[in-house]
């Protein structure tokens, strides 16, 4: 299937690895010249690598912490400069620390807010001027299922991904008429760093083996296995691409049947 992708420029945040690396892959793919960005420029230069191999789209690369404040303005920046005009913008922020909610600190709310959500909104505020000038534009922001079905131990996540669920679907409403989808991808577990991570302390909180806590919460999804990057990829492929254009405001879970509710 050709998702008419060919030629479009992209922002993929978060690729230097896990969700927002298969992203791009995906992109990439599918003819999309895509600006590739995370904090750590080592990472980016092998997402890159691996990304200039599968082509055919361009890939241009820029190194940003999106705690910064300046954060969005440079990237939107690079992205004009290397690419041109940005038609999808795929809005991938890292997850917060595990830990129960009660004990989070006011600071730590407030650095997250700063790193997580904010540079969310500023950086789409930017790039819908010219979505708007085209006629076309695609915003797709990875949240995860804990805004449908909180997640244990990640009430950072749950809290503020939630916010940025109600902005999406908000703005969706907004923009529709311009031409532009606002969508959110909200993946279960996926075998990324990440979910070996949220592994990682479950296991050290609970007193168990790494490997006890991992088939557990495999035993828990009905599909019996942790999503592969590349799934989780494809779908945001369609979703921003032409071929998904009738899909907005919307919440789409990839997850294997983990979120039990309706």
């Amino acid at each position: 299937m050709d998702l008419g992708l060919q030629g479009r420029n992209a922002i993929v945040l978060g690729a230097g690895r896990g969700l927002g690396r298969a992203i791009a892959l995906a992109l990439v793919r599918e003819g999309a010249n895509v600006l590739v960005c995370a904090r750590h420029q080592e990472s980016l230069e092998k997402t890159a690598h691996t990304l200039h191999e599968t082509g055919p789209g361009r890939v241009a690369v820029h190194a940003a912490d999106l705690g910064e404040p300046s954060a969005a303005t440079a990237i939107h920046s690079a992205a004009a400069e290397q690419l041109g005009p940005v038609d999808v913008l795929v809005n991938n922020s890292g997850g917060p620390p595990p830990g129960p909610i009660a004990d989070a600190a006011r600071a730590t709310w407030q650095a997250q807010f700063q790193a997580m959500v904010l540079p969310v909104f500023e950086l789409t505020a930017l790039c819908l001027p010219d979505m708007r000038s085209r006629g076309w534009g695609r915003v797709l922001t990875v949240v995860s299922s804990g805004v449908e079905q909180p997640i244990p131990n990640l009430g950072l996540s749950n809290g503020l991904r939630s916010s940025i669920v109600g902005w999406s679907k908000t703005l969706a409403n907004e923009v529709g008429g311009d031409g532009i989808t606002v969508n959110c991808l909200a993946p279960g577990r996926v075998a990324t760093d990440r979910t070996r991570q949220i592994d990682q302390a479950n296991a050290e909180r609970q007193g168990l083996p790494l490997e006890t806590v991992q088939r557990q919460s495999q035993a828990q999804i009905p599909l019996g296995r942790y999503g592969a990057p590349g799934e989780f990829g494809d779908t945001a492929a369609f979703l921003v691409s032409e071929r998904g254009g009738y899909i907005t405001g919307s919440v789409i879970r990839v997850d294997g049947g983990l979120v039990k509710s309706v």
